[in-house]
């Protein structure tokens, strides 16, 4: 059960990229260990998600811990949202997947163990626990042990079935406290008389036996049930090998004296006895004759209880079912429930001949509790009796419907009961339930389909008075009508048509629902086609109000039924007269996007490209150049490396440009602060140690010239500082005229670079206050591309400066700016890319090919399939012809389908743009529509 108050969805596939590599981590393990990977195994109509239910079942403790604690794969199975009606044979199927699939890479990756081999662990069933300590030793003895024991652990739980519980009521309280004291009535054993062979006991045994007769007692077995051990020598088989003469057991306390003794025939001569006939002994053969009679005579009977176990509780039951014996049925039913719930895979009608027709027998006794009838079903082929009780079991009852209107009713008050009523209703119900939990099985209903009386059941029930008491009963048989209907094929006239059309008049939600999917599933499974007819008009008007209504299961289900329906050209026709179509067909396109959800995924036009790196290496600036003097070697090398290189695998600077580049930064102000420069051989082997990835290497190009480089480097355009902030190189031309040559000083401060630009390019000077003076000139920006003053234009010097100042600003970060090494690379040009909006409606994949392209599902999907049944068959109708022939007389032109969908278009294309999944659909229905068009057009 999932926790109160929390909806679990339905479990699906997730395929994450944690997905994927956990599948492909799985299936390289089931390689190596020689077994066989379900990747996406299924239960009922979900598909597994391993790596869900790998991270639930370890988060709860593992396989040990979760098979130990009882129900526990129910709630696993509830919590993963893998639900279906019988949670047993779920919690079982769960349990048997991850045993398969997971067990073992659990015990491996999780417990760090070996796991058992894969004979005792996925070639065997997943029964019990204990995976973590099973070895070959004790699992083949545990097996030993249970050779000759029921199979009863069918459910996930490993549970035998549970007797009725008693409740405890105070006798003195009520009259009626004995209902709930029931038990199952004591086995009748018949009496077995030994049948040991009595060659094989010596006298003094038999004599024994004729002493001490076996005393009577409920819990040990008799002598009758050991196997009888030979006093003679055993006999030994002819063979080649022959076994050993001296044997040395390891441990003789726990050896049979028998096995100790013994020596083979050919070491000691065959020992020979006479046998007494009436020829050559006959006192002594008549006196053996009269022991062995006495011996007989003077035998107790097997008491109840011991001996032989019986047959097993499936068989039992179905024996006291048909017994009619009411303190039988009442135990065999209620063992019948629990065993159909929890154990229905195992239980099926075609194992147990005669099941279906004490069930249906049995449930059919509700009719006299509330009718004066007596339902029988006779098997009699030429059968012509008048009695309106009697039920034909083998070509149904097809007026069954006008029987139950003629049934005179008894007075039976709702709230009030007999106890013996009570009781009747309450194996009636049982009875029912059972056949129930058995049609959940899809073998099961397909056995039913031809079991006409199983049919005139359902009619009968549903058709009870409208009590509180048979609300449930009502559910039930309804429930079993949407099991069978798959496998049925329903003319208009059937009687089980009849009543399940009938419920659409109903004000119980839950019947509505149950008897619209019981319509909709007609002959779902056959070949033949679901016709549908002689809907009445009232129906076909409330199904399309349903489908106003925020109720996603009742809308879903009146779908089904329009999809079905609207695929017979009489039934648009009908569809057409009964309702306003253009209403519907409005809103079937609002459907098309139930639950959408918009979506922007990026698509690349261009991909990313890298810009071709360069020997070009940066000059020092001099605030720099005053700090790495201050360094000690390598320390140095390994700062101007990260100051002037940046981490690019696929690039690199050749030795020789960095060596000279070191050179000459430092060779200078080393000889004058009286250091020495350190060797190329260390230079080399240190500026290679900066970045993980750089190496030196030898690149040889087609022409055969060796060139040593430093592989993973890449020069830095701008230089960074030795905290990491990012130097701003002044793009100002020193030359108009040849504006590419740029003055390429680099500046840490703004105001540093600004100063350098008034000074040394504009020539300016500061006056006694040590401010510029705000002079009006020509001006000429030369700064990089600028063509804002690309000629000499008459300016204030603050104007001027303040255009200086947008250059500067957008090259040299501000004091809060965050280091350099963090912003995007500017030798990396990003992706071309454009945003599309797409529209998501529900979609699964195909159980078929789950590789494929997840294809459009649910409400959506049948409301497209709908309109493409109404635009097909719409055309083929009388209502068609008659439009035509008034639009004929009108000078007009087009039939249902222009004035259906014509107002629609717009919205269809829409759709059929953005809505990837439904764009099959829509454009199989715009084709429909478009030939109609065309051929209108034509005429």
């Amino acid at each position: 059960m999932a926790p109160l108050g929390q909806d679990v969805p339905l479990h699906t596939i997730d395929r994450t990229p944690e997905y994927e590599d956990f599948m492909n981590r799985l299936r390289e393990y089931h390689i190596k260990r020689g077994t066989t990977l379900d990747p996406e195994p299924r239960i009922g109509a979900i598909h597994l998600d391993l790596f869900k239910v790998f991270n639930h079942i370890v988060k709860n403790g593992g396989y040990d811990k979760v098979s130990e604690e009882k129900l526990a794969w129910r709630r696993m199975a509830s919590e993963l949202g893998v639900v279906s009606n019988n949670e047993a044979s779920t919690a079982f199927s769960l349990k048997e997947k991850f045993y398969k699939n997971l067990a073992a890479f659990e015990i491996s990756t999780v417990h760090g163990k070996e796991p058992p081999p894969k004979d005792i662990l996925e070639d065997v069933t997943a029964k019990g626990a204990g995976l973590l300590t099973r070895t070959r030793e004790n699992f083949r003895v545990k097996r030993e042990s249970n050779v000759g024991a029921a199979d009863s652990a069918a459910s996930g739980d490993d549970a035998t079935t549970p007797a009725r519980e008693k409740p405890v009521v105070d006798a003195a309280a009520s009259a009626r406290a004995s209902r709930g004291l029931r038990e199952a009535p004591p086995q009748r054993v018949i009496f077995q008389p030994d049948t040991g062979p009595s060659r094989t006991r010596t006298a003094s045994q038999q004599a024994q036996t004729h002493s001490n007769p076996p005393s009577v007692n409920h819990h040990t077995p008799t002598p009758n049930h050991h196997a009888n051990i030979p006093s003679g020598p055993p006999v030994h088989h002819g063979g080649r090998g022959g076994p050993s003469i001296v044997h040395h057991p390891p441990n003789g306390e726990n050896t049979s004296h028998q096995v100790s003794t013994y020596q083979p025939r050919h070491l000691k001569p065959l020992p020979l006895r006479a046998v007494a006939t009436p020829s050559n002994a006959p006192n002594e053969f008549y006196k053996t004759r009269q022991q062995r009679q006495m011996a007989e005579a003077s035998r107790q009977p097997m008491p109840p209880g011991t001996g032989y176990d019986g047959p097993n509780i499936y068989t039992r039951c179905l024996n006291a079912l048909r017994s009619g014996l009411p303190a039988e049925q009442t135990f065999a039913l209620n063992h019948l429930v629990k065993i159909s719930f929890e154990r229905g895979d195992k239980y099926k009608f075609d194992s147990f001949p005669g099941l279906a027709e004490g069930l249906v027998d049995k449930a059919l006794e509700v009719g006299s509790l509330f009718y004066h009838v007596s339902w029988t079903v006779t098997w009699d082929m030429y059968n012509d009796s008048a009695d309106i009780g009697v039920l034909d079991g083998n070509n149904g009852t097809p007026d069954i419907l006008d029987r139950i209107n003629n049934l005179i009713e008894k007075d039976v008050p709702d709230v009030l009961q007999t106890e013996k009523h009570a009781d009747d209703l309450l194996l009636v119900t049982e009875a029912v339930l059972t056949i129930r939990n058995m049609m959940t099985l899809p073998e099961n209903a397909h056995h039913m389909a031809d079991f006409y009386p199983l049919k005139d059941l359902i009619c009968i029930i549903v058709h009870l008075p409208q009590k509180d008491s048979l609300t449930e009963l009502k559910h039930m048989a309804l429930d079993i009508a949407e099991q069978l209907t798959p496998f049925l094929v329903l003319e208009a006239e059937d009687p089980l048509y009849k009543t399940l059309l009938s419920q659409m008049t109903s004000e119980d939600r839950g019947t509505i629902l149950t008897a619209l999917r019981a319509l909709g599933r007609i002959s779902v499974n056959l070949d033949a086609t679901n016709k549908l007819g002689h809907v009445p008009q009232n129906v076909l008007q409330r199904i399309a109000s349903w489908l106003l209504l925020n109720d996603e299961e009742l809308t879903d289900a009146c779908l089904d039924f329009l999809y079905q329906y609207t695929a017979v050209v009489p039934n648009v026709d009908n569809l057409i007269r009964s309702l306003e179509p253009h209403t519907l067909v409005d809103h079937l396109v609002r459907l098309l996007a139930h639950g959408a959800r918009k979506v922007t995924r990026e698509f690349t036009l261009v991909p990313e490209r890298k810009v071709p790196a360069h020997d070009e290496i940066a000059p020092i600036p001099a605030d720099l150049l005053e700090e790495m003097l201050k360094l000690e070697e390598p320390d140095r090398v390994h700062r101007w490396v990260r100051c002037f290189f940046e981490e690019d695998s696929d690039s690199f600077v050749t030795q020789l440009a960095a060596w000279q580049a070191y050179q000459t930064a430092f060779v200078g102000p080393l000889k004058a602060i009286g250091q020495p420069l350190i060797t190329p051989a260390d230079f080399i082997r240190n500026s290679t140690s900066v970045y993980k990835d750089s190496n030196a290497q030898v690149l040889r190009d087609s022409g055969e010239v060796a060139k040593f480089i430093i592989q993973g480097l890449r020069a830095r355009p701008r230089p960074l500082s030795l905290d990491g902030r990012e130097y701003g190189r002044c793009l100002w031309a020193t030359n108009p005229d040849r504006r590419r040559e740029k003055c390429g000083q680099f500046f840490l401060e703004a105001e540093q670079m600004w100063n350098h630009i008034m000074s040394a390019h504009l020539g300016e000077e500061r006056n006694s206050d040590g401010k510029f003076d705000n002079v009006e000139r020509e001006y000429r920006c030369t700064w990089g591309d600028c063509a804002k003053y690309n000629s000499p234009t008459k300016l204030h010097l603050r104007d001027f400066a303040r255009h200086i100042n947008t250059h500067i600003t957008a090259i040299l970060p501000g004091p809060g700016a965050a280091p350099a090494r963090s912003a995007r690379k500017a030798w990396v040009i990003p992706a071309l890319t454009m945003g599309v909006s797409f529209e998501e409606t529900l979609t699964v994949r195909d159980e078929r090919n789950p590789n494929m392209a997840p294809q459009a599902a649910g409400i959506p999907l049948s409301a497209a399939l709908i309109l493409r049944n109404i635009a097909r068959n719409v055309v083929k109708t009388d209502a068609e012809q008659e439009l035509r022939k008034t639009q004929s007389t009108r000078d007009e032109v087009g039939g249902w389908n222009e004035i259906l969908f014509r107002p629609l278009l717009p919205r269809l294309f829409e759709i059929l743009a953005e809505n990837r999944a439904l764009a099959p659909y829509i454009a199989s229905l715009l084709e429909l529509i478009q030939i109609e068009a065309d051929e209108d057009s034509d005429s």
